[in-house]
């Protein structure tokens, strides 16, 4: 679709994407991500980006599954984004922002001669994300909230409540679960989440576990 691409569903996405494999990176329906890039087959995937769809899948690496650290299996969920911000640095890097889309399952990875990773994927079965602040009315705003609180007094760390209090609750919940400091695992359960609902219910539960885990233990919570 080129550079001013409209993402409205589905049918208009690639069905071919280059995938990025980067562990603990969530990327959620509108939310941003910013990245930076050094090694020399991403630098070529961006560029490549950067002449056609602009869209790049993020995806995490399946730390239960077979492969190597240079070519691990991956999740067979991921999102993807639309490269919208782009610097190059002095020392040959790229910095970069993606602006997530939508998310996708993985049908296959196809052989390519690329330097980095190419799948066939399906938004299909995603197809609500690409509606703005689906089902935000659903969600349990007051119980995020409070899990927000309970960690925040916990974990003595500085948070802007007006801005908060201001931000619908897509916003909120997408947020609060990109910025979460939890493993691999829990990270791709709020990505796999079926609707927003949901996924503030996986948010606030991941949260009270670990603030539980924290108080009964000598752990610092949610580190």
């Amino acid at each position: 679709m080129g550079m001013n691409a409209v993402y409205r569903g589905p049918e208009d996405c690639p069905s071919v994407i280059p995938v990025f494999p980067l562990p603990g990176a969530l990327l959620l329906p509108r939310g941003q991500i910013p990245l930076n890039i050094f090694e020399p087959r991403y630098l070529a995937m961006v560029d490549e980006a950067l002449k056609g769809e602009r869209i790049i899948g993020m995806v995490q690496p399946d730390a239960d599954g077979d492969g190597s650290s240079h070519f691990p299996k991956l999740y067979h969920v991921g999102c993807a984004g639309r490269l919208t911000q782009f610097a190059e640095t002095g020392d040959g890097r790229y910095l970069i922002t993606l602006v997530g889309v939508a998310r996708f399952r993985i049908a296959e990875e196809v052989s390519a001669s690329t330097l980095y990773r190419q799948c066939r994927v399906d938004f299909t079965p995603y197809r609500d994300d690409f509606v703005a602040r689906a089902g935000e009315n659903e969600v349990d705003r007051l119980g995020v909230v409070k899990a927000l609180r309970d960690f925040v007094e916990a974990a003595d760390v500085r948070v802007d409540w007006k801005g908060i209090e201001e931000a619908p609750n897509e916003a909120l919940v997408n947020a609060l679960c990109m910025m979460s400091p939890f493993g691999v695992r829990e990270k791709q359960a709020l990505l796999e989440a079926q609707d927003l609902k949901t996924r503030a219910e996986v948010l606030i539960a991941l949260t009270e576990i670990e603030l539980a885990r924290g108080t009964n233990g000598s752990e610092t919570p949610l580190q």
